[in-house]
């Protein structure tokens, strides 16, 4: 018998490494905002995305944890 009686969305295909931490990739993209006070405010925007990038992808492989 399956868990769900439906498909259930998981990440994209080859978006997981079987080695990937997830808890390592969301350290690294939160450490991507200690020196965002350095930069000028027009960059910020650019570093955010950066940032919301790195924690899609460590986020959408947490079910694998």
């Amino acid at each position: 018998m399956q868990d769900h009686p439906f498909p259930v969305p998981g990440p994209p295909p080859g978006s997981f490494s079987q080695q990937t931490d997830p808890r390592a990739g969301i350290d690294e993209a939160v450490a991507g905002l200690a020196d965002l006070d350095a930069l000028p405010l027009a960059e910020h925007v650019e570093r955010f995305d950066a940032v919301h990038t790195e924690l899609t992808v460590a986020l959408s492989s947490i079910d694998k944890v």
